[in-house]
């Protein structure tokens, strides 16, 4: 038991895109930043699947679903492309108010027709996070503790605040404004980052047919310097490797 699950703590800090080395005990509180889509998608399929989201339909007054969204497919850019993004990151500031994220990125401004092409979008999730939010009728923190951790029990929540950082096993990170992430930071350990993948696809949690939308996949990317894929592969709220281990 020891060996396997020192093997998956490492496969875990690849996924939140980490090395071994940054997590020290299994246990420690980890930021699963990007990973975050994989559980704002497992929570979008959940709340389809009760009938309180639509999948394939426009949202409204947008050109774009909701299955386009999670597959960073809605022709959306991303603020990761603003250099005054990184540069207030990097000055401990503040996150900006969404409505001026939304400005400065220019986002009402489609790159490509909905369906035409992949373009990662941090954008587009905070539309995912907002539809969640909507359907539940709750705080995104609330959506995910009731529609993904605790049903598969989870150990992970949401946090908004610069004192959560300090608890982190990533040293350097204790000025960060989590709000910075505004699909929504989620914290947890390495080993709930892999139980939750494989809680998800090894049972019944979602429907045969949510995991295979999930499964569908965009044509291969160029390969991603710092990651262990071989062949990325972009599905439907995640990274797929066909080719890697």
């Amino acid at each position: 038991f020891a060996s396997r699950r020192v093997r998956a703590v490492i496969l875990a800090a690849r996924i939140v895109g980490g090395s071994e080395s940054d997590f020290g005990a299994p246990h420690a509180l980890v930021p699963w930043w990007s990973f975050g889509k994989t559980v704002l998608a497992i929570a979008a399929f959940r709340l389809v699947e009760q009938g309180k989201l639509a999948l394939d339909e426009p949202l409204e007054a947008k050109p774009y679903t909701l299955r386009q969204l999670l597959a960073h497919r809605a022709g959306l850019t991303d603020y990761g492309r603003l250099s005054e993004y990184h540069a207030a990151v990097a000055r401990g500031e503040p996150a900006w108010p969404v409505d001026e994220l939304l400005r400065r990125a220019n986002a009402n401004r489609l790159l490509s027709e909905p369906g035409q092409a992949w373009r990662y979008s941090n954008i587009g999730y905070y539309f995912v996070r907002r539809e969640i939010e909507r359907a539940s009728d709750s705080a995104l923190g609330s959506a995910l503790h009731a529609t993904v951790f605790a049903p598969l029990g989870i150990h992970a929540f949401l946090t908004r605040e610069r004192d959560d950082m300090q608890r982190l096993a990533f040293a350097d990170l204790g000025a960060y404004d989590p709000n910075w992430v505004y699909h929504g930071l989620i914290v947890g350990t390495a080993l709930d980052a892999a139980r939750l993948l494989y809680r998800v696809f090894t049972s019944d949690f979602l429907s045969v047919q949510s995991r295979a939308a999930m499964l569908q996949a965009s044509p291969p990317l160029d390969a991603l310097t710092g990651r262990p894929f071989v062949t990325p592969t972009p599905g439907t709220g995640l990274m797929i490797d066909p080719d890697g281990p």
